[in-house]
């Protein structure tokens, strides 16, 4: 008889390496073997070994079938988590729902066994998980028929040398071929079950181009309150990935039309209604749905995008917003501190948010493109000229205008001559102070430094350390005298 194992590793390493994007659309269950890595085939091979049943499960086989490459594997199986270890002696026990966690080739493949859950008290984590004895028990529990396949083979299955299969109990390879986002059974009872399925439905449309069928929208709808429950790491993870897709719009119009959006993000709904003169019939909210959508994928640049009128509700006046810059910035920081999002990234984007309205004229000398380049800083100026151009899109200029293009070239140049722009750029530092002119440390070396830096930044050929020197004594008997 055929060793259980053998369904499991007949394809070859080059052809399991990861998935691959450009698959063939072929969704029979012997064309999915080869897109599943070998990492995987070996570890489905050792639980029918052992066995027990093995299938790929969840968004990693949802992605195969789309011929789109995942960015992790999900397994399920009967076998409890104890005896796992047992199996694999290389994996760890993550948490009390039965998933453990095996690393193979740098990447770690998460296993799960069949479970049942109940009890939702807060919106998001069952209070009660059970360990199930069947794959159909397991797939019931899961948010969207997408979701809710699995490929493999039962215990029993892989006894009889029988080829793995594709079990697909609620239609998910149809919705997937029509492009539908489905829930699972009753969407009120899902989305009561986790909250969070909501955004992730969203961003499934948005990511993916599918379409929400009708009663997983209502339900949606219905129970959009329910997501000021969730955590704003939660919120923020689900709102990075719709920023990302290819037309954030089409996720935020949709988070915006069933009531999600105001919850989560009451600063961005305020600007609805708030009037700009700029596309005849579009509000300040038209406004950043266009910008966000000009502007490339890159999540800092979407959040700027998004957020950098944020600040225009809360200062109008007369028609105009005054200041508002400085306003958003403060709004925005808030926003993604609330959403937790990375440190790096919420830094980033409040300083865009606060430089967004740089206003450049040709006449400009060179010196004021270098001050502008220390204002807003070097690191900055790329993803600040983008966010301009996204803006005069959003506001129905060309986004090849005569002025955005002039900066660009100029800054280009001035870089490119390696002017110095910054402290680290002086031909000295805060120690030569120190052991020139006899100062301690302290705010004092600080100033001169600025101060010495603004003079090298309008004329770069004082950047010489005699010269700067002799300015820094000229400015230290200038403290004393006063």
């Amino acid at each position: 008889m055929e060793d259980p194992a053998d369904a499991y590793t007949t394809a070859s390493a080059d052809t399991t390496a990861s998935a691959d994007t450009t698959a063939s659309a072929d969704t029979t269950a012997s064309a999915i073997a080869p897109r599943v890595p070998l990492a995987v085939h070996d570890l489905m091979a050792a639980l029918a070994t052992a066995g027990h049943d093995a299938y790929v499960v969840g968004g990693s086989l949802r992605d195969v079938v789309l011929g789109r490459a995942p960015e992790d594997w999900d397994l399920t199986t009967d076998a409890p988590p104890d005896r796992m270890r047992e199996i694999l002696p290389d994996a760890a026990y993550e948490n009390r729902f039965g998933t453990v966690v095996v690393p193979r080739d740098g990447l770690l493949y998460e296993i799960t066994t069949y479970r049942s859950e109940s009890g939702y008290a807060d919106h998001r984590r069952p209070d009660e998980v059970a360990f199930g004895s069947t794959l159909d028990e397991d797939l019931a529990r899961r948010d969207f028929t997408m979701n809710a396949m699995a490929w493999g083979r039962s215990a029993a299955a892989a006894r009889e040398s029988l080829d793995p299969e594709l079990v697909d109990p609620f239609g998910g390879l149809a919705d997937i071929r029509a492009g539908i986002v489905r829930a699972v059974g009753d969407p009120v009872a899902r989305f009561g079950e986790d909250a969070l399925r909501m955004p992730r439905a969203i961003r499934f449309s948005a990511v993916l181009g599918f379409t929400i069928e009708p009663a997983t929208l209502a339900a949606i709808a219905g129970r959009a309150a329910d997501v000021r429950l969730l955590s704003g790491e939660r919120v923020g993870g689900e709102m990075g990935r719709i920023l990302v897709a290819p037309s954030p719009s089409v996720g935020l119009r949709l988070a915006d039309s069933t009531g999600l959006l105001e919850p989560l993000l009451p600063e961005v709904t305020a600007q609805h209604g708030v009037p700009q003169a700029k596309i005849d019939g579009e509000d300040l909210w038209d406004h950043s749905l266009r910008t966000v959508d000009a502007v490339r994928g890159d999540l800092a640049l979407r959040y700027a995008a998004l957020l950098h009128d944020v600040g225009k509700p809360a200062v109008m006046a007369d028609g105009r917003f005054i200041h508002h810059d400085v306003v958003g910035a403060r709004v925005a920081d808030t926003i993604l501190d609330r959403m937790r999002v990375e440190r790096a990234i919420r830094e980033r984007v409040v300083r865009l948010v606060r430089h967004h309205m740089f206003s450049y004229e040709m006449t400009w000398s060179d010196a004021a493109i270098r001050r502008f380049l220390r204002r807003v800083g070097v690191d900055l100026v790329d993803d600040l000229i983008a966010l301009r151009v996204a803006d005069d899109v959003g506001s129905g200029l060309p986004p090849d205008g005569p002025r955005t293009t002039d900066l660009r070239r100029r800054c280009d140049e001035q870089l490119a001559a390696r002017v110095p722009l910054g402290r680290r750029d002086l031909a000295i530092d805060g120690d030569d102070l120190i052991a020139e002119l006899g100062l301690q440390p302290g705010p004092l070396v600080g100033r001169i430094l600025d101060r010495l830096t603004d003079k090298v930044v309008d004329e770069p050929r004082l950047n010489e350390r005699r010269g700067l020197l002799a300015t820094a004594r000229a400015m230290v008997r200038s403290t004393e005298d006063r």
